[in-house]
């Protein structure tokens, strides 16, 4: 999430204005693990749907239901909260950002060991559990640890610690597929090809979540409280523009969600490229990687740097790097075309001019004709249209949630929570486009599911976003 919002400018404020005095750089970076963290989990979900979809036998709908448990957490614990803090006031409040985010580390932590009984069990309903657990302490996490970034530090430069912090949580999107595609798939023998892959790699973040916890239970990070109350109504559902983001969130994350969850089977398919799971892996990794980029990319052509020239220099010397990293590790022909997908991504953000409203607008209509692609096409064409996707989808959420949020006032933490549960997205869209594969006998003409969702982005960027009018 990007942006400032009003409680966390208030909670500055209310620091004595240490915040805008001291040097946080310390904290910062010990809070950025948690960026990586959950990022690396989530994007694990791709790899686990191909992997327990051959261990049970599962239709793809019935697999997609990894991504169902895993997001439905997103809403029902955001939901939990949101209630709780209009009826008894902010649990992170009470219990303090430091506090909050132990608590979600711990839970995550257990959700992770949970998978080592559900593989002894052979439970694939024992593994959505473990998994809606898992996401519950990631959902904690989020709540806690996105407004104690922005206010770890002077209230302007709220937003651009977000960018980079996200930026962490995209390079965990980036590897997961390619070190979860190799201990899940590439590295088991015959006596643990099946569900029994999962138990060493989950014990081991289980691991690393509880190190975690501990080098933040004994790190000296400042506490800074929060005085600005959530009021007990609904008054941010009086603004249009949130409503309809609140909706546009819901969209996204279930179309970036469905996308992913499909492209290792999709890149299976002989008439598209014919890998086996590992080989995928690491070209689902492209399509995290493209939005790594395309946020930094977002992240310098959205700020308020006033010399254009050294913005588009910023960006050039980007490029340079990725395409030298593309080069040294792959080859000069992944080089060469994830070059030309930079190029048309920066084009695509010239023609938005560098406005929010309107740069999410145009990424989107690349979105929907990039899925039209997709969804008719074959071979590498198809294959590299899918992935290009990832540069697109980079600076969607942040721009959503800001834009949703803006002029709410008051009423802006209350709007962040319902735009936090409109994750769900990602728990309803995912099982809907392997329900229509299922049912079709076609994966790729699924893809004209996310594909809706990325036409009300359309919508929103282009017109739902405009602020008409103000809460009475």
């Amino acid at each position: 999430m990007a942006g400032t919002t009003h409680t966390d400018v208030n909670a500055a404020k209310a620091a004595g204005g240490n915040a805008v005095t001291k040097n946080y750089t310390g904290p910062l970076i010990t809070v950025t693990m948690l960026f990586f963290m959950w990022g690396f989990i989530t994007c694990l979900n791709d790899i686990l749907i191909p992997k327990l979809q051959q261990v049970f036998t599962l239709e793809l709908w019935q697999a997609m239901l990894i991504q169902t448990a895993f997001f439905g957490a997103y809403f029902f614990i955001s939901l939990l909260y949101f209630l709780m803090s209009i009826t008894k006031g902010d649990p992170i409040r009470q219990i303090g950002y430091k506090n909050g985010i132990i608590v979600g580390l711990v839970v995550a932590a257990v959700g992770c060991a949970l998978f080592y009984p559900a593989a002894s069990l052979h439970s694939y309903g024992f593994f959505l559990g473990a998994l809606f657990i898992l996401a519950s302490g990631i959902t904690i996490l989020q709540i806690a640890a996105n407004p104690y970034v922005t206010i770890l530090g002077p209230a302007e430069g709220a937003a651009s610690r977000l960018n980079m912090t996200q930026a962490l949580n995209s390079l965990g999107t980036t590897v997961a597929p390619i070190i979860g595609g190799y201990l899940i798939f590439g590295a088991v023998n015959e006596s643990s090809a099946g569900a029994d892959s999962v138990k060493l790699p989950y014990l081991g973040l289980a691991a690393t979540l509880l190190v975690i916890a501990l080098l933040i239970k004994m790190a000296k990070l400042p506490s800074i409280q929060n005085e600005d109350e959530i009021k007990p109504d609904a008054g941010a559902l009086r603004y249009r523009h949130l409503v309809l983001g609140i909706v546009c969130i819901f969209a996204y994350v279930g179309g970036e969600v469905a996308i992913g969850s499909t492209l290792i089977n999709f890149f299976r398919l002989p008439e598209i490229a014919g890998l086996d799971e590992t080989e995928a892996g690491h070209f689902l990794a492209f399509y995290w990687g493209g939005a790594m980029v395309g946020r930094f990319f977002g992240a310098v052509a959205l700020s308020n740097m006033r010399n254009a020239g050294m913005k588009y220099l910023i960006i050039a010397g980007i490029a340079a790097m990725v395409f030298v990293l593309m080069y040294a590790v792959y080859s000069l022909d992944e080089a060469l075309i994830t070059l030309g997908l930079i190029a048309l991504n920066f084009a695509v953000l010239m023609i938005g001019r560098f406005i929010p409203s309107r740069t999410l607008g145009v990424f989107a209509t690349t979105v929907v004709v990039l899925l039209l692609i997709t969804s008719f096409a074959t071979g590498s064409i198809a294959m590299w249209a899918v992935i290009a996707i990832g540069l697109f989808n980079s600076i969607m959420f942040p721009t959503i949630f800001t834009l949703a949020i803006k002029d709410l006032g008051v009423h802006t933490s209350q709007g962040s929570s319902l735009l936090v549960m409109a994750i769900v997205g990602g728990a309803i869209i995912p099982p809907l486009q392997g329900a229509i594969a299922d049912a079709t006998g076609n994966l790729q003409l699924s893809f004209l599911v996310p594909m809706v969702c990325y036409l009300y982005i359309m919508y929103y960027g282009f017109i739902g976003s405009k602020v008409k009018e103000s809460a009475v």
